[in-house]
């Protein structure tokens, strides 16, 4: 029979329940409250969280369904399919995650997502089981809308890949230098420098900068780490890996890499701009000079007719044994000389080259070197050899045989006195086909060339004296034992005016070598005419007409044409010959280019064509053959000579126009 409990027993055991239910209580109030802060801790997180069960929607929190654009509970017991915008990426999303769950616990995937709105975004989800050990139990799966950052990143990328574009393409050199080596270099950085991105960080900057520059860009460098305030660019000299000397300009600016100072470097090569601008100095100082020689070139030619001319009219006078004809002959000599002088002032004011005759220049080289001149030189330098290399079959050139004759005479001139005591000059000559434009002292266009080259094995050329080689008077010869020293300043004339180049090499103490390209023609030399005795040049009483406003060159024309049997009249200027020929006609007019101040010879010559119609002339200038000049030709004018006159010249042309 159970005993019944005691009054004291039933109220401990009241106590003990009441203590149960107070501390189920409490646990219940602690879960509410744990289940409130994880509600407000989903509600607020900036990720989307939801369940899936069976592949269904059980739960979502508010971010997800704001993600989406859906009202709240939506999704609870659809399927998740409804996220995605094609069956592919809904199984494809969904075997990602399984297989991530399976292997590490967590699933990851990056994949898309489809709004109510339609509107396609890309997202990050990571899902877990609610019971690893049974996975068909539920997914707990958060979901990141990431497509701003995509959006960013790669937009980022583009800018990026931009940026990396226009700096590898850059025409400067972009690099860093940092601890005195250059970093993250673009290609031009190593085309400059002919250094790979390996052998520049583990060389020192200085190595790349011209000995007696050094000093001053490291100076600059280490002052603007400092963070002293330096002008940001400037120029100096940069010695690449083959030992090319090149000007280059550097901009620099001061930034932190890394945490530690660095200059971000912006490198150009001005060297061939630098030599764009020589070149073009040289040329505008060749054409200032060629100007003020021209002009005395032609009053000098005025000046030497007397000198030239004279002598020749007077020895046609006298007897053979007269004790004048010595002293004449001298004179006459002495005026040559003169007008060879001039010719070299023309030449040099690109006026003297007439380039309209087909010579080979192998015959004028060996003509050269046949003739007494040549043999003067080889006396003066008994122990200079010189040794010749031509073309069997060298292409002719349109040019001037006396010219190039001259530019022969002054480049072998200038070898011999290059070399102090023994050595050797080689001249030789060849055909080459230049197929894209060369770089040197001038830039070789493409082209057909018979190429002219001389080489010497004397003291060289300074880099100082170079760029002042061409230059007329500038020379270092030897006092008596040289000429007029314009023969560098002929060769620069006499090759321009044959449309070639020059390229000029040269070490000190080791010799110079230079190249002349002379444009190619596929012209035969014509035969020449033989030289007609005077008999066959005389006039018979023909009138002609001397235009001229120079008295002395007026007078020699008469005199000539007078001794040589014509009737002959002659006026100042271009005015009075129109006025002449609106009274009068004659059988040709001999008419000056050049008359200042009035009407030249062009102008005149167009007027009087107008009064008579196929009117014969000839053209005489102290000048080459000028644009007025072959435009005179062009309305009828025939041949053209050049002062001073002599007997032969002027008659020889007169007596063939007549006879046209």
């Amino acid at each position: 029979m159970n005993k019944k409990p005691t009054y004291e027993e039933l109220e401990q055991r009241v106590r003990d329940l009441e203590k149960e239910v107070f501390k189920g209580k409490q646990a219940e109030d602690a879960l509410r409250k744990s289940e409130n802060k994880l509600k407000t801790v989903l509600s607020i997180s900036p990720v989307g969280i939801g369940l899936v069960v069976n592949r269904k929607l059980d739960w979502a929190n508010e971010t997800m369904y704001r993600m989406l654009g859906y009202e709240k509970n939506f999704f609870l017991g659809r399927s998740s399919r409804l996220l995605y915008p094609d069956d592919e990426g809904f199984e494809w999303t969904g075997k990602q995650l399984y297989a991530g769950i399976k292997e590490s616990g967590t699933g990851y995937v990056e994949t898309q997502w489809i709004r109510k709105d339609g509107t396609v975004f890309d997202c990050i989800l990571r899902a877990c089981s609610l019971d690893p050990s049974d996975p068909a139990k539920g997914q707990i799966v958060a979901a990141t809308d990431f497509s701003e950052l995509k959006q960013t990143q790669e937009a980022l990328k583009e800018c990026d890949l931009r940026h990396r574009i226009l700096v590898e393409n850059a025409n400067e050199a972009i690099f860093i230098a940092q601890d005195e080596v250059i970093k993250f270099p673009n290609p031009r950085a190593e085309e400059l420098t002919c250094y790979s991105v390996e052998e520049l960080a583990r060389t020192s900057f200085v190595e790349f900068i011209h000995p007696e520059d050094r000093n001053m860009v490291l100076d600059r460098y280490k002052r603007r780490l400092k963070g002293e305030a330096l002008p940001s660019t400037y120029s100096f000299r940069l010695i690449n890996i083959n030992n090319e000397e090149l000007l280059v300009q550097l901009n620099t600016v001061l930034i932190d890499w890394e945490g530690r100072p660095a200059t971000l470097c912006f490198l150009r090569d001005l060297t061939e701009q630098k030599k764009l601008e020589n070149q073009l100095q040289r040329a505008q100082k060749m054409e200032s000079l060629g100007t003020l020689a021209g002009g005395v070139a032609h009053d000098l030619n005025n000046v030497l007719s007397g000198i030239v001319s004279y002598p020749e009219l007077l020895l046609l006078s006298i007897p053979e044994d007269s004790h004048l004809r010595k002293p004449l002959l001298t004179i006459q000599k002495s005026g040559k000389k003169a007008v060879d002088i001039v010719q070299d002032l023309l030449t040099l004011a690109r006026r003297g080259v007439v380039a309209t005759e087909v010579v080979n220049l192998n015959q004028i080289i060996n003509s050269y070197l046949e003739s007494p001149e040549c043999k003067k030189t080889k006396e003066c330098y008994p122990d200079v050899k010189i040794k010749t290399s031509f073309e069997a079959h060298l292409l002719n050139i349109m040019g001037s045989s006396f010219h190039l004759s001259k530019t022969v005479m002054n480049l072998i001139n200038n070898a011999a006195e290059a070399i102090n005591d023994s050595g050797n000059i080689f001249i030789s000559t060849e055909n080459r086909y230049i197929d894209k434009p060369l770089k040197g002292y001038d830039d070789v266009e493409e082209g057909d060339y018979v190429v002219f080259k001389i080489s010497d094995s004397g003291i060289g050329i300074s880099s100082g004296d170079m760029e002042k080689i061409f230059e007329p008077f500038y020379s270092k010869k030897v006092m008596g034992k040289s000429g007029t020293g314009l023969g560098m300043a002929v060769v620069w004339g006499t090759v321009k005016d044959h449309n070639g180049y020059i390229d000029i090499q040269s070490t000190e103490g080791k010799g110079t070598t230079l190249t002349l390209y002379f444009p190619a023609t596929r012209k035969e030399i014509s035969e020449r005419k033989n030289i007609l005795p005077i008999e066959d040049y005389m006039g018979n009483g023909e009138s002609i007409l001397i235009v001229d406003d120079f008295e002395g060159q007026r007078e020699i024309a008469a005199q000539i044409l007078k001794k040589l049997g014509y009737a002959v009249r002659s006026v100042a200027s271009g005015e009075d010959a129109v006025s002449y020929m609106k009274e009068n006609a004659a059988d040709l007019i001999v008419l000056d280019m050049i008359m200042d101040p009035g009407l030249d010879g062009l102008d005149t010559y167009r007027k009087i064509l107008e009064l008579h119609p196929g009117q014969k002339a000839i053209i005489a200038s102290g000048f080459s053959e000028t644009d007025r000049i072959k435009k005179a030709q062009k309305l009828g004018a025939g041949g053209y000579i050049k002062k001073p006159y002599t007997l032969k010249k002027i008659g020889l042309a007169v007596k063939e126009e007549l006879g046209k």
